[in-house]
């Protein structure tokens, strides 16, 4: 069909009436006109291949949904580590260092392994009136040892061996410090050491009755327990019979729950209903630290910080520690103390010979010497303990 202009009018034919593109020869000096369909480069643009921008870049795909949540994954974890990273940074520069051991006389000689001696003291401060009568603690000021683990790792796993605060060993002669008067050394229980020359004197009396040289030195008081427990959400225990004691206010019900602190302090404070007096309040401390580092080390509380920042703030208000410890050390304690759950350790009480020794000071708690020795032996060697665990 000819519109009058000499040029013929082509159709689509695609039915719908719109006309096609007129083609007309180029002036003299001129380009020729691109063909329809066709980019400025001569490349079929039917959606195949990406456009250019007008720098002459092309646009970077749009990000699948799949990328999308891999890329927000990232950032999240990289801002858990990164506020981890200052939490626990805050947490070393916060830590109560008081005990220095390099400056401790007679010390037992270093052997293979990492011995550290842990100390539960019933030390009250941080606790208010009120807290204190809730929790059953009375009222006596200072620091005493509640519990004392000596917990040994090296190539063989882990053993966690406690020390019976009434164990009736030598006390190293000593200056108290508040009078600047000598006592020389003489026979009393292990937590009098604690009493009259605080963690410098309970370890040297560690150190001479034992033969193992302390590496690290880690001591938590009441109100630093509770905080902790319940910072991480409390701590699943098992319980094998009905637990009730009027002196520490334990009253727990046989079976499976979750301990919140002032449950749980009650619960290994507790040891007049135990058949074996404080050999069995010794092992239920086992039984629940494990637990508890169980719970501390989990991905759960570390990597989230609001529960890291609050579990670690809850335990450095009581937290003492030797110079040389920091907060990676605490970490590695508490990993040895959880792996000894999963069968990587063992848990023991120093061998005893009698558990009610009457003394000058009241009834105490005798070690069985020969197989105290032979067990101290295999630690400060690193060998594998052979002494049966106590059932």
């Amino acid at each position: 069909m000819n519109d009058g202009t000499g040029h013929g009018a082509a159709w689509s034919g695609r039915g719908n009436g719109a006309p096609a593109s007129t083609r007309t020869a180029p002036l003299p000096g001129m380009p020729s006109p691109a063909t329809p369909g066709r980019t400025h480069e001569g490349h079929a643009d039917d959606g195949s291949r990406p456009r250019r921008s007008a720098t002459g870049r092309s646009p970077r795909p749009r990000p699948t949904r799949r990328r999308r949540v891999v890329r927000l994954t990232v950032l999240l974890l990289a801002a858990l580590v990164a506020s981890s990273a200052g939490t626990y940074v805050w947490a070393d520069t916060e830590l109560d260092q008081e005990v220095d051991l390099g400056a401790l006389p007679d010390r037992a000689p270093a052997g293979k392994g990492t011995n550290y001696l842990i100390v539960g003291s019933d030390s009250r401060a941080g606790l208010s009136e009120q807290a204190r009568k809730d929790l059953r603690t009375g009222s006596a000021e200072g620091r005493r040892t509640d519990s004392m683990i000596l917990l040994h790792t090296g190539a063989n796993g882990t053993t966690m061996l406690s020390l019976p605060r009434d164990s009736w060993v030598t006390v190293p002669a000593y200056v108290r410090p508040e009078t600047g008067r000598s006592y020389r050394a003489e026979p009393n229980k292990l937590n009098a050491a604690f009493s009259l020359g605080g963690p410098d004197l309970l370890v040297r009396a560690v150190e001479s009755n034992t033969g193992l040289h302390v590496d690290h030195y880690a001591e938590i008081g009441f109100a630093g327990f509770v905080g902790v427990v319940d910072a991480v959400g409390g701590v699943d225990m098992c319980l094998d019979r009905d637990v009730k004691d009027p002196n520490s206010g334990a009253d727990l019900r046989k079976g499976c729950q979750t301990l919140d602190g002032s449950e749980a302090l009650a619960f290994v404070r507790q040891r007049k209903q135990e058949a074996k007096g404080d050999l069995g309040r010794t092992r239920n401390q086992q039984k629940f630290l494990t637990a508890l580092a169980e719970k501390a080390v989990t991905p759960g509380t570390l990597l989230n910080p609001a529960r890291s920042f609050p579990t670690l703030d809850a335990g450095l208000d009581t937290l003492v520690v030797d110079r040389d410890t920091g907060l990676r050390d605490l970490m590695t304690l508490f990993r040895a103390m959880r792996g000894v759950t999963a069968g990587g350790g063992r848990q023991l009480n120093v061998p005893v010979s009698d558990p009610a020794l009457a003394t000058s000071k009241g009834s105490a708690v005798q070690w069985d010497d020969r197989r105290a020795r032979t067990l101290f032996t295999e630690l400060r060697n690193d060998r594998p303990v052979t002494l049966p665990q106590e059932k």
